[in-house]
């Protein structure tokens, strides 16, 4: 018997949450093709303090760079990198 090779949807374009909360609430997520779907962190903590810091221009030019290739704004690139930096030396 020939086994049928399962050829998985593409996900369709959603154009609202509320179509968004639907479509996860109604379909069969397992027949769609998730592999390019990305890890997305959310920021709930407030932000009630402010630093100001001096870099060379070229260093920011490389950090705004590297945000964008990642598609977040610069300051909170800046923001995850420092907060990986803390966990890394955390025992």
């Amino acid at each position: 018997m020939k086994r049928r090779s399962k050829t998985l949807k593409k996900l369709p374009r959603l154009q609202s949450d509320a179509h968004a909360e639907r479509f996860v609430a109604e379909s069969d997520l397992s027949r769609y093709d998730l592999s390019a779907l990305e890890p997305t962190r959310f920021e709930f903590a407030p932000k009630a303090a402010r630093i100001n810091m001096r870099l060379p221009s070229k260093l920011l030019k490389a950090v705004k760079l590297a945000a964008a290739e990642r598609g977040v704004p610069y300051q909170r690139f800046i923001r995850q990198t420092l907060e990986r930096a803390v966990a890394e030396v955390r025992p």
